[in-house]
């Protein structure tokens, strides 16, 4: 399909499918991998900390890229790097399935990371760019099941695949579903204007990756190397604060930084961005260690794992629906506030539990956090993106995902 550079797309529902497949692939690997680590280990004869790259790689190579999806969207078009960022995490999960060695294991992780990058932010600026600003809430919604509930199906799934076939099937199945999206978003997303001139802030650029590489590295293997007692940990920590602050400084005095630093002035943009770093702190973590604590220290069989783990997707998709219908009638204060004493009441529960935590508080905390994190992401969102303009949602979308991927 041949369209004008800037059309609007003939077929919205066909698009944002299209790129809703695209990022829900790219949050199921986000977890998914983590149930797989020990069969891999004994695969690749690795010990639990060479092992623990296979995850490290993955999260420290899509933070780095996630800043540069504006940059590139305006030099070479939106829909070539999206269709670029598809197929390079397709070619790279089938690279991960077959790999041999711990080495291709990780490389291959990282360019799935690199690529899966991309994913996220641009599949909300064209959702954005896609429908009428009435409409955006719920297109968002529709949008949050894959950004969202991928993560939370990540270790079931995950857990599944590995049980009842292989690991490497955790990767594998991302081919399918990674043709499907590559279809589609080449038949069906248009093209958007290119600025040739656009010039890429080298200093910018790399003082942010390094500092947020070292950052990402410093959290993942602290709590695995005593934290500041390991010279690693202090180096990382430094680097990291050095470089953000070198990139913090030149993004300020710079004539055309890498990152507008204008986003910020603008209130309800900053205001979004301090919700969704809580978002990312209470949501994330109970999604990732519950399938290990439920399996490893409760000894529920894979299957029980999973059905303890459904109330918490039902809880999303349940919120998900219901606000993308409400959120033009009520006021997003509300319902973030509302989403926010659901997350307090369930992780406060859980704070409580032992070794012999009962069946019905595992699915009624899940439940309520699953509605709670559903609540909260689409009026966020609304308030976020709500007086930026057009030209500023490719970039918009990168920061505000990567300050969620980093505080997830």
């Amino acid at each position: 399909m041949n369209l004008a550079v800037g059309q609007k797309p003939r077929h919205p529902l066909l698009v944002s499918g299209s790129v809703m497949v695209a990022s829900l692939l790219y949050s199921i690997d986000w977890t998914i991998a983590a149930v797989a680590l020990p069969h891999m280990q004994g695969t690749f004869s690795a010990t639990h900390d060479q092992v623990a790259w296979v995850i490290t790689s993955y999260i420290v190579a899509s933070a780095i890229m996630i800043p540069t999806s504006g940059w590139l969207s305006t030099r070479y078009g939106r829909k070539r790097v999206f269709v670029c960022a598809v197929a390079g995490f397709t070619i790279a999960s089938v690279f991960c399935g077959a790999a041999n060695s711990l080495t291709v294991e990780v490389l291959a992780r990282i360019a799935q990371g690199m690529s899966g990058a991309f994913l996220i932010p641009l599949s909300l600026a064209i959702i954005l760019d896609t429908f009428p600003p009435e409409q955006h809430a719920k297109a968002m919604s529709y949008w949050g099941i894959g950004s969202v509930c991928g993560a939370v199906m990540g270790p079931t799934l995950g857990g599944y695949l590995t049980e009842y076939l292989s690991w490497r099937y955790i990767f594998y199945i991302n081919v399918p579903f990674g043709l499907v999206a590559l279809i589609g978003v080449v038949l069906f997303l248009p093209e958007t204007a290119r600025d040739k001139t656009k010039k890429l802030d080298w200093f910018g650029f790399l003082t942010l990756a390094i500092g947020i590489g070292a950052l990402q590295m410093k959290l993942d293997r602290g709590q695995r190397l005593d934290r500041f007692e390991s010279g690693e940990i202090i180096f990382d920590a430094s680097l990291a604060a050095i470089s953000l602050y070198m990139f913090n400084m030149h993004v300020m005095t710079h004539r055309e930084p890498f990152l507008d630093p204008r986003l910020f002035v603008q209130r309800n943009f900053f205001i979004a961005m301090v919700l969704i770093s809580f978002y990312g702190l209470l949501t994330v973590p109970p999604m990732v260690m519950m399938p290990a604590f439920l399996e490893q220290i409760r000894g529920f069989s894979i299957d029980t794992v999973g059905l303890l783990q459904s109330p918490r997707g039902v809880g999303i998709l349940l919120a998900l629906f219901i606000t993308g219908r409400i959120s033009n009638r009520v006021d997003p204060r509300w319902m973030i506030l509302f989403g926010l004493l659901c997350l307090g009441v369930s992780t406060g529960a859980m704070a409580f539990w032992n070794i012999n935590v009962d069946t019905w508080s595992i699915v009624w905390t899940g439940f309520i956090q699953g509605i709670g994190a559903g609540v909260i992401l689409v009026p966020v969102q609304m308030v976020a993106f709500s007086q930026l303009q057009r030209l500023q949602r490719n970039e918009g979308t990168a920061v505000f995902n990567l300050v969620r991927t980093m505080f997830s």
